[in-house]
């Protein structure tokens, strides 16, 4: 068996109640960041018997794909705590299990990226000289990471990492919305994205834009696609649940959304408190609630539904067509822009966000050859009924 160099994991929720990697008190639904869950010594336990088999002393490169630190139901302190904790089990000193830690931010942690990126524009204008013409803030990086020359950094991540002393010189770098692995002789890349991306939801501004303006096309290019929608998957799932008072009924929203009828109805509340506040010129307030809850109705039954809820099989037909038009359209064009028009034979995708594991290989379009796709799983318990489709697994990619 070849060595492990690439270990994956996603949908953590470090910080989140729910997570089984967060600690809670005894018979409590808080949590304890102050130590480790069970369940994550436990998995790091597996983590270093697998990696322990490798014969090259080479340790291999962990990815963490999106998702990982509960950004939107918790605060940034409880989420960061238990990342350490997490840390602290799979970079013990003098026992690191992992050379170099690659960050691929989901919507949940998306604040990451969008911190990365502003700093990341900040210390570019840095060399420009004033008075030249400055260019716009970069939605997204290189896919080929390993190619890039000035990769991203995320200070917040890099910051937590330097703490330990023995950590100062791991290499830390961020990824978004998609990380590429290639093969030297061009005939394999191992492709990771999170997968917000295959679900409508988070494309909800680029939907409500062709509603509003049904000339327009919604975007296929990545870059355009994170820049009509970044605000709202920032605002909504990496940034409110941290909104003080408010940020508390958060999760209700969260739950409503797992109901098509429940959502509509906070939508219309909404709709009518905001033609209630905003009068606008030569409309009454019942006609201006009634266009604001077409539109919002228009785009719930567009996006509700969420994937997490849908338990008959791996992926509902909605996700499955999502994923289909994510690999055909914006990640075929990204590798193809940054491959020279050139598209490897063997292509593998790894994702998660759905919290539901499975492999399956798919036929998609422009590819050579059938596409091998994972799904990582996730870390989340949701619901006091078992649901057999969830659940969480680490997957490797072994190249040598």
């Amino acid at each position: 068996m070849s060595d492990i160099r690439y270990v994956c994991l996603s949908d953590t929720h470090f910080g989140e109640e729910d997570s089984l990697l967060t600690n809670l008190k005894t018979a409590s639904m808080d949590t304890d960041p102050s130590t480790p869950s069970p369940v994550a010594v436990r998995l790091v336990e597996c983590l270093r018997h697998l990696i322990s088999k490798n014969r090259a002393r080479k340790k291999p490169t962990l990815i963490l794909c999106g998702d990982i630190l509960e950004m939107a139901l918790c605060e940034i302190n409880e989420a960061a705590m238990a990342f350490e904790r997490f840390l602290e089990l799979v970079m013990e000193s003098g026992a690191e299990l992992f050379e170099k830690i690659v960050y691929v931010p989901g919507n949940h942690d998306h604040h990451l990226w969008e911190s990365a990126r502003e700093t990341q524009y900040v210390n570019h204008i840095e060399t420009i000289a004033p008075g030249k013409p400055l260019p716009i803030p970069w939605h997204a990086t290189r896919m080929f990471l390993e190619e890039d020359p000035t990769p991203v950094q995320s200070y917040f991540l890099k910051r937590l990492l330097q703490r330990y002393e023995h950590l100062k010189g791991v290499s830390l770098l961020v990824a978004y919305p998609n990380l590429a692995l290639f093969r030297e002789n061009g005939e394999r890349c191992v492709v990771f994205h999170h997968g917000h991306f295959i679900e409508p939801l988070y494309t909800l501004m680029s939907t409500l834009r062709t509603l509003i303006f049904p000339g327009r096309e919604k975007p296929t290019d990545i870059w355009e696609i994170e820049a009509e929608n970044f605000a709202w998957i920032d605002f909504f799932w990496s940034t409110m649940g941290r909104s003080g008072g408010a940020g508390q009924d958060v999760e209700r929203i969260y739950e409503k959304m797992q109901d098509r009828e429940a959502f509509k109805k906070l939508l219309y509340t909404l709709a009518d408190g905001l033609a209630k506040k905003y009068d606008l010129p030569g409309w009454g307030d019942p006609m201006e609630a009634r266009i604001l809850k077409t539109v919002f109705g228009a785009g719930v039954d567009k996006l509700v539904g969420r994937e997490r809820k849908f338990t008959e099989r791996p992926l509902s037909p909605d996700a499955e067509k999502g994923l289909w038009s994510y690999v055909n359209g914006p990640l075929k064009k990204q590798i193809l822009s940054e491959r020279g028009g050139n598209m490897p034979r063997e292509v593998t995708l790894v994702f998660g966000h759905t919290h539901k594991p499975f492999q399956e290989d798919m036929n998609f379009k422009a590819y050579p050859e059938w596409v091998n796709v994972y799904n990582t799983g996730g870390w989340v318990v949701e619901t006091v009924d078992p649901e057999p489709l969830h659940g969480g697994r680490s997957c490797w990619s072994m190249m040598h």
